[in-house]
């Protein structure tokens, strides 16, 4: 059997830590669904299309890395999919405290989904798409803290 793994997450945008947590992810798993979850309730700050292809891009050296986008339940996505993990990156305790949170609810729904987290390495554990927004939107450069691949500014 394949195993499947979905990356969740609104990516927005994608950062170098989620670029590092995917390739790091890429030997334990045959596929790797980059899964931007959609809220229709949420603004997004960057466009959709923008998120897709910028990941698409990131990994275009990665045959493995294939990027879709889902609305609802994280769960119901990876039914859909055939997906048996999850993958999460834990940057922190205060990651850990929410994250096993989720994955315990995440385990109850739907028993044989596994919730695989890796600690993200310590310099870009202090990384998130919070602050990268701040920094774009506060007139600072930003391109240090997102995949080479991505121009923030020019596309």
């Amino acid at each position: 059997m394949k195993k499947i793994a979905v990356f969740p997450g609104s990516f927005d945008p994608f950062t170098r830590g989620h670029e590092q947590i995917v390739r790091r992810s890429l030997s334990l798993f045959d596929q790797i669904i980059v899964g931007i979850g959609v809220n229709s309730r949420k603004e997004s700050f960057f466009p959709l299309e923008k998120r897709i292809h910028w990941i698409e891009k990131t990994f275009a050296d990665e045959p493995k890395v294939a990027v879709d986008v889902y609305e609802g339940l994280t769960i119901k996505y990876c039914e859909k999919v055939g997906a048996q993990f999850l993958v999460r990156g834990l940057r922190n305790t205060i990651d850990f405290e929410f994250e096993s949170g989720i994955a315990n609810m995440n385990k109850a729904m739907m028993p044989e989904l596994e919730t695989i987290f890796i600690l993200t390495t310590p310099e870009l554990s202090a990384l998130n798409s919070t602050i990268v927004r701040d920094i774009i939107k506060n007139g600072g450069n930003a391109a240090p803290f997102v995949p080479a691949a991505i121009d923030l500014y020019a596309e």
